[in-house]
């Protein structure tokens, strides 16, 4: 499995071509090594931001976190990525999930599909792409078992979101989600890289984060609950970095992605793993 960190970052926000372009520009300043965009509507489109980043960067990677693989044809989702991997020199890494918000489907005047059926789409798609665009890094990112045993058998990135409840001193659901991964994988475990998102973390000096992200993902569990997910780091940058050294230590987990308004914050934990 890898062991060298890589860190993402997520761009939720494009606005004119110059502001897009400076945010990447920025990342790629900061020490990040992909840009992410996610696949919602309100918010940009994916591959005309990802275009336009790779078009004036030299490093940085751009991907998908994550597309809503139902939105797609598979044969027309290779033809855009194909062209994407093209701009990009390489570059690109395609991020798939199911698909989750109803209001979006209804927006676009499509069917919501049920659960199984989103998954057995998001299990056609990852299949067609790895077959015709072999070249192309996949991540599946998810939480549930035909999900990661689909991202065990057929992706590159494995994107966990670190379980559906609090760890205890005798449960840790991250744990539990890599094991079944491992089984899931067998031989091709070794192979994958071990992504997680991270989704609060401090942006100031007093090493507290803001929760309304994990609150609204976590329902239900205390604020000292959501502090123990793995999705939330607290404390210095100094603590932040010994904690993410664990991940790697314990888990395998080396690749983290956080939000764009993490970016500066995040930056000098970087600069302590590097």
């Amino acid at each position: 499995m890898a062991t060298d960190f890589r860190f993402g970052v997520g761009l939720t926000r494009a606005g004119s071509r110059a502001q897009l372009q400076d945010a990447a520009r920025r990342a790629e300043d900061l020490g990040f090594d992909v840009l992410h965009v996610p696949d919602h509507l309100g918010g940009p489109a994916p591959f005309p931001a990802l275009s336009a980043v790779a078009t004036i960067t030299s490093t940085l990677r751009v991907g998908t976190f994550v597309l809503n693989a139902a939105f797609y044809r598979p044969a027309l989702l290779a033809r855009d990525v194909t062209a994407l991997r093209d701009v990009s020199d390489g570059r690109f890494e395609l991020g798939l999930g199911t698909g989750y918000v109803k209001e979006e489907f209804d927006a676009a005047g499509l069917r919501y599909p049920s659960a199984g059926e989103r998954v057995d789409h998001l299990s056609l798609t990852t299949r067609y792409m790895a077959e015709h665009l072999p070249d192309v890094p996949i991540m599946i990112a998810g939480n549930g078992d035909r999900v990661l045993r689909i991202a065990a058998r057929h992706a590159d990135i494995i994107g966990l979101t670190g379980g559906d409840r609090a760890a205890t001193s005798d449960q840790d659901p991250l744990a539990d989600r890599i094991a079944f991964v491992r089984d899931a994988a067998g031989d091709r475990f070794d192979q994958l890289e071990l992504n997680l998102a991270i989704t609060a973390m401090p942006v100031d000096d007093t090493g507290r984060p803001d929760l309304t992200i994990p609150r609204i993902s976590l329902p239900g569990l205390s604020d000292d609950e959501l502090l123990r997910d793995p999705g939330v780091l607290s404390g210095s940058p100094d603590e932040i970095a010994e904690r993410i050294r664990g991940y790697r230590d314990d888990y395998g987990i080396t690749y983290l992605i956080v939000q764009m308004r993490h970016a500066d914050a995040f930056a000098k934990v970087i600069d302590l793993l590097r």
